[in-house]
């Protein structure tokens, strides 16, 4: 009897489990793509972390005034574990910065990013003066964003970025 119980309850934590789903934006989607599309050339797992997540979303609740423009963000739960991945609403106005907006906050959750700079015209800067400096040189920012990250670093400690031609 108790193991007929244990098993209806495996059973019942598997499903529960295999149920759970991450509500993604449309717009978000061909980006979310390619940024995995990326992960599997460098060797990075997602799918665990994909399914940590709640929503990826676009949104209109991001601050949006002079000074004070919030472009993207996560939000943490309780345990300050990443369950949002947000990108402002004005960020679609051009797909170049919702491209460069995107990646960098997928980088905060998939490749354990923080902030590299505050306006260095890098992926991970906090500020970015001009997000088409970083998009005309996509495919260098992306290489450096994947080779440089936690993640990447956790299982390749000795690849630096510039030992890698560009």
């Amino acid at each position: 009897m108790k193991s007929c119980f244990l098993t209806l309850f495996l059973f019942l934590s598997f499903f529960t489990k295999a149920q759970e789903t991450v509500d993604i934006d449309g717009r978000l989607q061909p980006i979310l793509t390619s940024f995995f599309e990326y992960c599997d050339a460098y060797g990075i797992e997602y799918h665990e972390k994909l399914f940590q997540l709640k929503n990826i979303d676009m949104t209109n609740s991001l601050p949006l005034e002079e000074g004070n423009t919030v472009m993207g963000m996560v939000t943490r739960d309780a345990n300050g574990e990443i369950e949002n991945i947000l990108i402002n609403w004005v960020a679609s106005v051009d797909p170049e910065i919702l491209k460069v907006v995107a990646f960098h906050e997928f980088a905060h959750h998939f490749l354990d990013y923080k902030h590299t700079c505050q306006d260095c015209d890098e992926i991970m800067a906090v500020n970015n003066a001009s997000y088409f400096n970083v998009a005309r040189d996509w495919e260098n920012q992306v290489k450096k964003l994947f080779i440089t990250s936690p993640a990447y670093q956790k299982n390749h400690p000795q690849v630096s970025y510039l030992q890698i031609d560009p």
